[in-house]
């Protein structure tokens, strides 16, 4: 459904290396959105917190460094409160914690199956 830049088997890979790279971060409340039926937006999104913006940034730059592909855009990372990382199917949110509770992106995609990551 989404603008393919890569195949679907690259994409869950591409999942599970993001996973990998934020969990070895303390990223938390970790959430993969399957919301590929949903919208054509992207075929994941990935959303996770941490409670500083240290924290944040090494989640982000983890990832970034971590994934066999550069993210086609990023967005917020000179605020650290909501950093976006659009990897095109796949879509890494990253919030300040008091951020993720009030924008409350999984109650929007709630109809979306969805995995949770607890380390």
């Amino acid at each position: 459904m989404s603008n393919k830049s890569i195949t679907p088997k690259q994409s869950s890979e591409l999942v599970q290396n993001i996973v990998d790279c934020a969990i070895e971060k303390k990223a938390e409340k970790l959430l993969v959105l399957d919301v590929y039926n949903l919208t054509t937006l992207a075929d994941y999104f990935i959303i996770c917190s941490a409670n500083t913006e240290p924290q944040i940034k090494a989640i982000c730059d983890n990832i970034r460094r971590g994934t066999p592909h550069k993210p086609w855009h990023i967005e917020g990372y000179e605020k650290l409160s909501w950093v976006l990382l659009d990897y095109v199917d796949v879509l890494v949110h990253v919030f300040r914690t008091e951020e993720r509770e009030y924008y409350n992106l999984e109650k929007l995609w709630d109809d979306a199956p969805k995995k949770e990551y607890d380390y």
